[in-house]
């Protein structure tokens, strides 16, 4: 049995530098950070006593016979892609929902790929983790998405993550005193809004208006660096979240599938209770919306936002890791 366990993430800055279309001509970066909610998965060789070949459980449960089967397209072709010929089951776990801003899917890929790599005695880098997902995501699987989650659940961490023409990505840890990073974490707060989204269908749009949107786009890179200047300095804590309603009065409008009335109301509701910024997580539609709210503000805030589901976070930085490791050879039928 072999069973990974791989972050969720926060981004809070630069979504949408990070697709290719705009990154491979202008370059993009992103400021986020990984949380201590987390994807599970485990896997082991079935063995061969059963009418299924491969067994993936997840909100359903698939038993089935050969790879093309399964339903699931992240375990399908993350199977297809490292070659798995043996059965294998695999389980999943997750402290959160999916679709829901967080980086699911792709914490979900990273961990499924860093457990069939364990499970065939493997060791991989964290790099390589997130190439490949990225990879089976975007190349075989078909879905639009960039290129940060995979990183951030890969690596984790508090990260700059900078995007250069011709794929290439660097990451630079974002280096802060303890008390400052505390201090950060403490004004903010993630509430879910009730609803999960197709995350890939709003990025498409997104994609489409990428040509239209260079202003926009060079707009929110340009906050990635006056974020970390922020934070190095010894600067009023509050700008970041100030910085924050700046990104997401310029990220709303990059598509109309990125917020909605309902959204709009519970950003104004939460600004009205104290927030200084905030933002809706992911490509947008629904999901999580992460706020800053300053320490004097944060018990009337609390007592406003009641109708909606709050949920604690802290930063982590172990990225996707192995937390189980008991390998057993496929059984073969002679």
């Amino acid at each position: 049995m072999i069973i990974s366990r791989t972050p969720y993430r926060i981004s809070f800055f630069g979504g949408g530098t990070d697709y290719p279309v705009w990154y491979n001509q202008h370059g993009g970066a992103v400021l986020a950070t990984s949380i201590n909610r987390y994807c599970y998965i485990s896997c082991r060789y079935l063995p061969p006593f059963f009418e299924h070949k491969f067994r993936i459980v997840y909100s359903i449960i698939e038993d089935v016979r050969t790879i093309d089967e399964i339903k699931h397209p992240a375990v399908r072709e993350g199977l297809k892609f490292l070659q798995v010929a043996d059965g294998v089951e695999v389980h999943h776990d997750g402290d959160l929902p999916a679709r829901a801003g967080l980086g699911s899917s792709s914490s979900f890929m990273v961990g499924v790929l860093h457990a069939l790599h364990a499970l065939r005695g493997e060791i991989c880098s964290r790099l390589q983790l997130a190439q490949e997902a990225i990879h089976v995501e975007r190349d075989l699987i078909g879905e639009h998405v960039g290129s940060q989650d995979q990183v951030t659940a890969a690596f984790g961490g508090f990260n700059l993550i900078r995007f250069q023409p011709g794929e290439r990505i660097t990451l630079q840890p974002v280096t802060l005193a303890a008390e400052r990073l505390q201090a950060l974490q403490a004004c903010l707060r993630l509430y879910f809004t009730g609803f999960s989204r197709n995350a890939s269908e709003i990025a498409a749009e997104q994609i489409r208006n990428t040509p239209s949107k260079e202003k926009e786009l060079h707009t929110l890179r340009a906050l990635v660096d006056q974020a970390l200047e922020l934070l190095s300095g010894n600067g009023d804590l509050n700008d970041f979240g100030r910085l924050l309603h700046e990104g997401w009065q310029i990220k709303r409008g990059l598509s109309a599938s990125i917020s909605n009335s309902y959204l709009d109301d519970i950003y104004q509701k939460a600004r009205s209770a104290g927030a200084l910024g905030g933002k809706l997580l992911g490509a947008g539609g629904g999901g999580f919306m992460l706020f800053f709210v300053p320490p004097e503000k944060r018990a009337h805030f609390q007592r406003q936002m009641t109708a909606l589901l709050h949920v604690p976070f802290e930063f982590e930085s172990l990225g996707s890791q192995i937390i189980f490791y008991e390998p057993a050879a496929p059984v073969k039928v002679s």
